[in-house]
């Protein structure tokens, strides 16, 4: 009978520990490298983008500068996402434009000053939105499309400095 109760015990044991460490694999990642467990086990541990990453997209996609195309752009498309891994959050615009870099970076630092954006570094423009600092960036034109991006987290990064 004693044998029978340690060898329940153990299997208890062994399973708890199997299960253990098949639960740290896949919130891991496993110790063999980066990218082998699953990102799915992160999710009830809190990882990715979450409630304040949302409102903070959010405020940025309000921002006025990025409903004030170049003259010469076409109709708009707004865009916004957040990265999972390093909780950085991005709203933009896409604008089909057939103008030049210039010109787009001197219609939005122009409006961006009269909506409280500064030149922070460069092509960048920097502004504090919902208790950090967003950096708003213009991208292109290539192949015909602008895009206009505000870029922020919650970690004070900074983006164009």
């Amino acid at each position: 009978m004693r044998m029978h109760r340690v060898g329940k015990t153990l299997a208890v044991v062994v399973a708890a520990v199997g299960l253990l460490g098949t639960a740290g694999y896949v919130a891991t990642g496993s110790s063999v490298g980066p990218s082998v467990g699953s990102s799915a086990g992160y999710f009830p541990f809190g990882y990715g983008c979450g409630d304040a990453e949302e409102r903070l997209g959010e405020a940025l996609a309000k921002e006025s500068v990025l409903d004030v195309p170049p003259s010469s752009a076409g109709a708009g498309e707004s865009y916004r996402s957040c990265d999972d891994d390093d909780l950085f959050v991005v709203a933009g615009r896409s604008y089909a434009y057939e103008g030049s870099r210039e010109s787009a970076l001197r219609h939005y630092l122009d409006v961006g000053s009269t909506r409280g954006w500064r030149t922070a570094a460069g092509d960048c423009l920097a502004k504090r939105i919902d208790g950090t600092t967003a950096y708003l960036t213009v991208w292109g034109p290539e192949k015909g499309t602008l895009d206009v991006e505000i870029t922020a987290d919650r970690a004070g990064s900074r983006w164009c400095e």
